[in-house]
């Protein structure tokens, strides 16, 4: 799509243009993300300085790691666009062709980028020591590590958005989908569709507006029922364990297999029932407003600001709205949304009672994100449109936006975590 008429039919113009003058471009993620332009601002700026500012890695390297973190998750979008930087950066094309072509010090990182990846709470201080004690070869620095990891974790989490959006740029490939505007053929003039919606373009059909009105009083009974009734902590560790238990399954990866180690790790459920079942992180014991912010600032100093402004963002933004209402508190529907991701990655919360995400979270729902956060390359227009049928695409991207954020904090804290060891 030309530049201009990008600029023309995006939900935000002068957030648009920014990025235009910026970057030269506008691309499909930043109008989609546009949406929500205050979001959109913090999420340039974050992405700016992990690529482009002074750091300790050099810029090609940047977006060479950027390009193994996305392609375990089969993301072409953002492989062909990490790919086109690295190369412009004075990467060496070879590199491409394979990781066997890379550096022996960014092959090192590859069990890193597959347990960041699929399973963040195995990471361990093992783990760090192998790239940053003195016997290391090659040795990483601690700060050239945490900027490695959030860019491998920044780029996982990405791919959950960009598949969850439907932006992924190969129509020809499984489960993948062509980015276009609406077509006034194929979508019905409505509100739900005046927030210049880039996503998967099929008919939705008409909208239930029953289905928001269960929703709304499910949200506040259940405001009233928290009020009025105590939980013990036993029920609340049940409640939790049964929600981290619901799997979906998983399909093998079938592309970018030359920039991808050992594909066959994937996805498992949190603690599988077994003897070697990892132990759940209880989030007052280690949690980013504590912890994990302070150590990032640290070691690669004001990024720890950077990513706490847009945790802080997602997490309060609100238009006070659901579907055809106004003037509605969705709070408890956005922690609910929150609280999930981080239960399917084995983070734990003691005061929050995971009963309400079942109250909350239809199942269809929870179909969409469980596989978007957990195994993004699965996500299909299908399961997209079965989810919220009658919201807005705006509303269905700031679910997207929630959840990827919500999994960028989780793999993040695990491995702050394992780093908090090594120094000890």
């Amino acid at each position: 799509i030309h530049a201009k008429e990008m600029l023309k039919e995006g939900p935000d113009q002068d957030i648009l243009i920014e990025s235009f003058l910026a970057l030269g471009r506008v691309d499909h993620l930043t109008m989609v993300m546009a949406l929500h332009p205050s979001y959109l601002s913090g999420f340039l700026q974050c992405q700016h300085a992990l690529l482009e500012l002074d750091g300790p890695l050099p810029r090609h390297w940047r977006h060479y790691i950027a390009v193994m973190a996305a392609a375990r998750h089969q993301c072409l979008y953002l492989v062909q666009q990490h790919s086109a930087s690295f190369l412009e950066a004075g990467g060496e094309e070879s590199w491409l062709n394979g990781l066997e072509h890379a550096p022996t010090k960014l092959r090192s990182l590859q069990t890193l980028n597959k347990l960041l990846a699929h399973r963040p709470w195995l990471i361990t201080q093992q783990h760090i020591q192998e790239l940053v004690c003195p016997g290391a070869d090659p040795r990483w620095s601690l700060a050239e590590l945490i900027h490695a990891v959030i860019l491998m974790a920044q780029a996982h989490s990405l791919c959950s958005f960009v598949w969850g959006c439907g932006l992924n740029p190969d129509p020809d490939h499984a489960g993948g989908f062509t980015f276009q505007p609406p077509s006034p053929s194929h979508i019905p003039h409505s509100p739900a569709h005046e927030d210049g919606s880039y996503l998967f373009t099929h008919h939705t059909g008409f909208y239930k507006a029953m289905e928001v009105e269960v929703l709304m009083k499910r949200m506040v009974e259940l405001q009233q029922q928290q009020e009025e009734e105590e939980c013990t902590q036993e029920e609340m560790v049940t409640r939790f364990e049964r929600e981290r238990s619901e799997s979906i399954p998983t399909a093998p990866p079938d592309m970018l297999l030359h920039l991808v180690e050992d594909p066959e790790f994937r996805y498992e459920d949190f603690s599988p029932r077994g003897e070697q079942a990892p132990p759940t992180m209880r989030a007052q014991d280690y949690s980013w407003e504590d912890h994990g912010f302070s150590l990032v600032n640290r070691l690669l100093p004001d990024m720890g600001q950077v990513l706490d402004e847009r945790f802080q963002v997602v997490s309060n933004m609100t238009y006070h709205r659901m579907a055809m209402h106004e003037g509605v508190d969705t709070h408890t529907l956005r922690k609910a949304l929150w609280n999930y991701i981080q239960c399917l990655y084995g983070i734990r919360y003691d005061d929050y009672d995971y009963a309400s995400v079942n109250v909350l979270l239809e199942r269809s729902l929870k179909v969409f994100v469980k596989t978007m956060a957990c195994h993004p390359e699965q996500t299909t227009a299908r399961i997209y449109h079965n989810f919220w049928r009658h919201f807005r695409h705006s509303e269905k991207v700031h679910a997207n936006l929630i959840v990827m954020e919500a999994r960028l904090q989780a793999a993040l804290l695990y491995t702050l975590r394992a780093i908090t060891h090594y120094m000890r």
